[in-house]
């Protein structure tokens, strides 16, 4: 399938809401009267930038909807704290759930906003205490947050990292196991999840996430499935993307339409199961 460089303008997203939820989804909007599959996520499941992002190609291949439930730059808490978000995966027949990045939630060290789980709001005393040189004023969002701290001080920037990732594993856990619905775990990234606390870099997607914290949260789940984009779609690039001029870098981080349909690919067999049992 050959794919062109699209730039110029985004996709047209088609915005809805759904009843209950305070959130703004990715349309076109699909009926909750029936069956479905609920995709829960984040930047990857949204598909930014891409015309058709999987859960579009996954219900095409399982002829059954898939609605599309991802919150960019999401993390646990609006996954979790959303009740019209867990209404709707309460609903489906099957849920998806890709895995958010562990920073991006509110821990005992720093808050985040409720919906834009990306968007730093205050340290704790137990940051303030740890870090007691940094002014916390100056941090809007968690990545820049986190870069800061681990050059300061590897070694206190450590015990930060450790203290998140237990809040990460503490909140996916009870998300996966009050969902009625068999829930599939989902990895989508560029990479296999690595091995020990510091696998997965700041600057990776899913940051902080270990196969350690995905093999903890993975027994409350009736499936996981690690999709990790191919040589051939990584070297893609932004073909096929469609992007606003002064874009492209952003966009060159994010899936593209080939990874899109490997994620779609590696999800349809488990689906196929889990929806005929």
């Amino acid at each position: 399938m050959a794919y062109q460089r699209m730039g110029r303008q985004p996709p047209d997203y088609l915005p809805v809401r759904y009843a209950g939820s305070r959130l703004v989804f990715r349309g076109p909007r699909r009926s909750l009267a029936g069956g479905y599959v609920a995709c829960l996520g984040g930047t990857g499941t949204y598909g930014t930038f891409v015309a058709r992002p999987w859960p579009a190609l996954l219900e095409a291949d399982l002829g059954t909807a898939c609605v599309n439930l991802g919150v960019p730059n999401a993390g646990p808490d609006v996954l979790a704290g959303d009740r019209g978000l867990r209404q709707m995966a309460q609903g489906a027949r099957a849920v998806v759930l890709q895995l958010p990045c562990a920073m991006n939630l509110s821990n005992r060290f720093y808050r985040v906003h409720p919906r834009r789980n990306d968007r730093f709001v205050a340290a704790t005393d137990a940051l303030r205490d740890l870090y007691p040189d940094v002014d916390f004023t100056e941090f809007h969002f968690t990545r820049h947050l986190m870069s800061r701290l681990a050059a300061i001080s590897p070694a206190r920037f450590a015990r930060l990292r450790c203290g998140v990732q237990q809040a990460w594993i503490a909140r996916l856990s009870a998300l996966v196991r009050d969902l009625a619905p068999p829930v599939v775990l989902l990895w989508q990234a560029n990479y296999a999840p690595g091995d020990g606390a510091g696998s997965a870099a700041i600057g990776a997607d899913p940051a902080f996430v270990s196969r350690a914290m995905l093999d903890a949260v993975a027994p409350h789940a009736a499936a996981k499935v690690i999709a990790v984009a191919s040589g051939v779609a990584r070297a893609q690039g932004t073909l096929g993307m469609r992007f606003a001029p002064m874009q492209e870098d952003i966009a060159a981080a994010l899936p593209g339409p080939l990874a899109h349909r490997e994620v779609a690919g590696a999800l349809h067999p488990v689906l196929t199961r889990l929806l005929k049992d």
